[in-house]
């Protein structure tokens, strides 16, 4: 039995049924739950896009309808929050197709008998910023922007310039 008779005294090395302790794991982090690869992680869970989409559009409803200053600044907030990040899911959408074309265009390159050429950083650095702005220039923001960077660029001018 389990319990033991209270009226003997309990022997030094008494005998328990031994428990086996759980082992919790962190599937981010074990082996068993596979290896984490973006787009089917991204295929797999495309559904939630349009969820998120009706809670987006549910929660400009309630943002309309609320007269509380309180309940409206909370929306607002969680509003801008969705909103941020939709955009960045769409900027790492693009940022993965970006780098998916450039794996298939060395692919090719290897196949024609030339030497794979990988970019740096630095150059893929500036390949996007050279999109960035071909984007701005077809939406026509792209003087508004650049207006924005100069006085950025100026405030920083001045404030490393000597006080008199």
């Amino acid at each position: 039995p389990l319990e033991m008779s209270a009226k003997r005294p309990v022997p030094f090395l008494r005998q328990v049924v031994p428990v086996r302790k759980k082992v919790q794991r962190d599937p981010r982090f074990d082996d068993l739950s596979g290896e984490y690869k973006p787009e089917i992680f991204m295929k797999t869970y495309s559904f939630l896009d349009s969820i998120k989409k009706q809670e987006k559009e549910m929660v400009q409803k309630q943002l309309k309808k609320c007269r509380n200053m309180e309940q409206k600044e909370k929306l607002q907030r969680l509003l801008n929050r969705m909103t941020q990040q939709e955009q960045a899911q769409k900027k790492q959408q693009k940022l993965r197709e970006r780098e998916l074309s450039l794996k298939k265009q060395q692919r090719e390159l290897a196949k024609q008998g030339k030497k794979p050429f990988f970019l740096k950083k630095s150059e893929k650095r500036k390949l996007e910023l050279a999109e960035k702005y071909a984007e701005l220039k077809r939406s026509g923001k792209l003087e508004s922007f650049l207006n924005k960077k100069r006085k950025r660029n100026a405030i920083k001018d001045k404030r490393h310039l000597p006080s008199q």
